[in-house]
């Protein structure tokens, strides 16, 4: 609570601005310092609710109390559970929203609908836990499936959470699209980027956008409009190139690109001041054999497996239904003892 108010002085300071950076950075100390004070809060008061029912309980056996005191014990059990958790996301942006892109691997009309099958994981992951998600981008697949999709994840920790999920995933089944019924293992890889907030400051200049606009395409190739409102701008000292044809208007399409220009833009100056995000993205792998962090089986058995932690879950579908928290929390806890030890 201290730091906290020494914060809030910080930031009425009249000089607080002169350094930009620095204010960003204690903004962002103080977002954080604030949803910590706030759960501690909410469990403090539901800690004294409990503590008066059990009072209350000791005085007189009451089912429906008892009842009611097991329901808060299992609630404040998930609430630490989840605290415990959050301690772990103190990185510069885990508090972050988060854009979400995936993108299919070689294989055609497999893997396109396998990435397709992801895209639908985490958007039920996101109803889930109750993050606003919105697809910024989609490009469909000739047959079926998309080729690659951007979604944007509003809410606390979304990033510091679905960075978990950056890697290769790999599906192993029986195909829909084989006709002689064979077995067929699929690629897709998935990327998290911290949407950057509208008063942290990242520099583009305007010079160096190549904005291109065309028609928005939808399943098959089929136009779905009649205006060019499909909007792509390449970023040309980086090669960055980002795209969004989701909405009619080329206005809105160029201002949610330009928004996960920024984020990557953003992400690309933290990788240069960390050295071992940066020889991580050298050493990115392709989409193929070898370089996936988890397998989902469907067949000959059915299985969902986390290659980094060995987390194992039977029951696939619910995983492909967005339950894949387990996973996301096994991963944290393996980076945090890695971090620590």
């Amino acid at each position: 609570m201290n730091e906290l108010e020494d914060l809030d002085k910080k930031v009425g300071a009249p000089d607080f601005w002169n350094d930009n950076e620095a204010a960003q950075k204690s903004l962002q100390t103080r977002a954080n310092l604030q949803r910590s004070v706030n759960l501690y809060k909410d469990l403090a008061k539901e800690n004294e609710d409990l503590e008066a029912m059990l009072i209350l309980l000791d005085e007189e056996e009451d089912d429906s109390l008892l009842g009611e005191c097991e329901t808060i014990i299992a609630r404040l059990e998930k609430q630490l559970e989840a605290a415990e958790l959050k301690a772990m996301l103190s990185g510069e942006s885990d508090g972050n929203n988060a854009i979400l892109a995936i993108n299919s691997g070689a294989g055609g009309t497999e893997s396109q609908d396998w990435a397709e099958m992801l895209l639908r994981m985490y958007i039920r992951w996101g109803e889930r836990n109750e993050y606003k998600t919105e697809v910024l981008d989609m490009q469909y697949g000739e047959e079926a499936g998309i080729k690659s999709a951007m979604v944007n994840f509003t809410g606390d920790y979304a990033y510091g959470y679905l960075k978990a999920e950056i890697g290769v995933h790999r599906l192993v089944r029986i195909s829909p699209f084989d006709s002689n019924k064979r077995r067929h293992t699929s690629f897709a890889s998935v990327f998290v980027y911290p949407e950057v907030a509208e008063d942290v400051e990242v520099e583009i200049n305007p010079d160096d956008l190549k904005i291109d606009v065309y028609r928005a395409s939808g399943p098959g190739g089929q136009g779905v409009n009649t205006t060019d409102s499909a909007v792509r701008i390449t970023h040309q000292p980086t090669g960055i190139v980002v795209q969004c044809q989701n909405e009619r208007s080329q206005h809105k399409n160029k201002a949610s690109a330009m928004k996960v220009l920024r984020s990557r833009l953003y992400e690309l100056e933290l990788e240069k001041k960390d050295e071992e995000r940066k020889a991580k993205e050298k050493e990115k792998k392709k989409i193929e054999w070898g370089s996936q962090i988890r397998s989902y089986v469907l067949h000959p058995y059915r299985m969902a497996k986390d290659l980094r932690t060995g987390v194992e879950v039977g029951n696939v579908d619910a995983v492909l239904d967005g339950d894949i928290d387990r996973f996301i929390e096994a991963y944290l806890l393996k980076e945090n003892v890695s971090a620590t030890g």
